[in-house]
């Protein structure tokens, strides 16, 4: 049964590769490689994010609200089709209106692997009492950054930004092949003895929408790195096209992230691990804004890669603990917001620094919106010191 688990953890992990990693992620290191080539502005990127995101919106607003309990396997194997295929299909058109509508697709499918794909894992690990390793699976986007980080250089050298896409895509088929071997759903009913545990140890349901919208303005801020930060890198003279290499920082920097969060999750409390990660990443997206060297986008790499998906960890499965009935409701709900959010800060973001010639003004504007969203969550920690309070009694009477 260990060996099992530890093979249907794997095969969560490479579907996170496939459709994050690869499917959602690789745009950010491959952008600049195409602008040089194709020399479209930086509001054309934005829009071609954002077509991402809309997509990525609707994926999980349907994979929340269509009833999948029983399909989930079936619907994550499609998806994880999809994915590969927008991928390898960017490669092979020069259109931008092409190029929108397969961001877009591929965003759906990104957004029903990630959705499907936590409420599985989740609702797994509940059931053999290995919540902690929530941490592993979702360093999987991690695991893809740097994995692509590692190809692109390698592919672009060899067959152009076009071969980038398609090369990626062939990586994520024989990823695919294992997570059809290895990954399905046979998560049962979680134990009463474990949803007893779970409801003590989170906040109740009704402060749930202080979760949402503070990770929907997560899901603002924190995109415009996601989606610019190369960009950014490649246009200073600190970087003489070696600028995948924050890329790289920003992989490394995500893969242990997610188990380390969860780590600090169990021994601080989930809410206030969430508003510290907030805090160090609008400190890490701020940085280049007002220090331009290698060193200030390396830190900020390493602060952006530390927390973004540590984030997403500690959201997810505390929403889930609030509402364990229905995780996959709870998770698409989240995860709708947080693509709203993505939805409109590559567009703004893009379209202000085509105004005013750099990325200051976003990178400062993304930072104090997380900064906002930290706040908000700031009244969520007396609900962790009741539990506490709650926990040490029933110790104490047992």
């Amino acid at each position: 049964m260990k060996k099992q688990s530890i093979l249907f953890l794997i095969g969560g992990i490479f579907s996170l590769i496939i459709a994050m990693g690869i499917g959602r992620f690789a745009y950010t290191p491959i952008l600049p490689l195409m602008q040089q080539d194709l020399s479209f502005s930086n509001a054309v990127a934005g829009y071609l994010a954002s077509s991402n995101y809309a997509g990525y919106l609707l994926g999980a607003i349907l994979a929340g609200a269509i009833p999948l309990k029983k399909y989930r396997t079936i619907s994550l194997r499609i998806s994880l089709i999809i994915s590969i295929f927008t991928t390898a299909l960017m490669g092979l058109t020069y259109s931008y209106l092409l190029w929108n509508v397969l961001r877009f697709l591929s965003g759906v499918a990104s957004a029903y692997v990630f959705v499907l794909s936590s409420g599985i894992v989740l609702d797994k690990l509940a059931t053999i009492n290995k919540t902690n390793w929530s941490g592993l699976f979702y360093g999987g986007v991690g695991f893809g950054i740097f994995l692509s980080s590692l190809i692109i250089p390698i592919l672009n050298q060899v067959f152009q930004w076009e071969g980038t896409w398609t090369g990626l895509a062939v990586v994520g088929g024989i990823l695919a092949f294992f997570v059809w071997i290895w990954f399905n759903d046979t998560s049962s009913t979680v134990e009463t003895k474990n949803k007893q545990e779970t409801f003590i140890q989170a906040p109740p349901t009704k402060w749930l929408p202080w979760l949402t919208v503070a990770y929907g303005l997560e899901g603002l801020g924190y995109i415009v790195t996601g989606t610019f930060i190369i960009s950014i890198a490649e246009k200073t003279s600190s970087f003489h096209n070696d600028a995948t290499l924050v890329w790289m920082m920003v992989g490394l920097a995500a893969i242990p992230s997610c188990l380390i969060w969860s780590i600090l999750a169990k021994k601080w409390g989930y809410v206030k691990s969430i508003v510290l990660a907030m805090t160090l990443q609008s400190i890490g997206i701020a940085v280049p804004a007002f220090w331009i060297s290698q060193t200030s986008f390396v830190i900020s790499a390493l602060l952006f890669g530390a927390t973004f998906m540590g984030i997403t960890t500690l959201t997810t499965t505390l929403g889930r603990q609030i509402n364990p009935s229905n995780s996959s409701r709870t998770i698409g709900n989240l995860t709708a917001i947080y693509a709203i959010g993505q939805l409109i800060g590559p567009t703004l973001a893009g379209v202000l620094s085509s105004f005013t010639h750099n990325f200051n003004a976003a990178l400062v504007g993304a930072a104090s919106v997380i900064l906002i969203g930290a706040g908000l969550l700031l009244n969520g920690i007396q609900f962790e010191r009741k539990s506490k309070k709650i926990n040490r009694s029933r110790n104490f009477s047992l």
